[in-house]
């Protein structure tokens, strides 16, 4: 099952009504660097459309591939996780479509309505697994 169904199908409908409203439409280009290992984890984005590669720099030749996400799942885990540094780097490789969402202001809107804290929790523990798995 997607992050994107997972996470909603396992909120009532006025919990998910308020996590989608914390959401912005964005737009990646292909080719363009979305974010770099190490720097600040500020957001997660939900992919709609396209691909976005992760990688890790490893000594060697270039970034090591990690895992390819595709439509439905959640890029970026990060932003929930002091420090709120970036452990892989982002690449669309496709143009991509995502809904954006800040992260300070999610962890607020957590703390605040259970329901969407252990959704939301869940939906970045089952990317969290993927990534150790790939």
């Amino acid at each position: 099952m997607s992050t994107m169904r997972m996470l909603l199908n396992d909120l009532v409908p006025a919990a998910r009504d308020q996590l989608l409203r914390q959401a912005r439409q964005v737009r990646f280009a292909a080719d363009t660097r979305i974010f770099r290992e190490e720097e600040h984890a500020d957001r997660f984005w939900i992919i709609e459309s396209g691909r976005v590669e992760l990688n890790k720099h490893v000594p060697g030749p270039g970034p090591a591939l990690v895992d390819t996400l595709v439509a439905g799942d959640l890029l970026g885990c990060s932003w929930m996780i002091p420090p709120y540094q970036w452990l892989f780097g982002a690449t669309a490789t496709t143009e991509v479509h995502a809904l954006e969402f800040d992260g300070r202001t999610l962890r607020g809107l957590c703390a605040q309505d259970i329901s969407i804290g252990e959704a939301v929790s869940a939906a970045v523990a089952a990317a969290q697994e993927r990534r150790l798995l790939a």
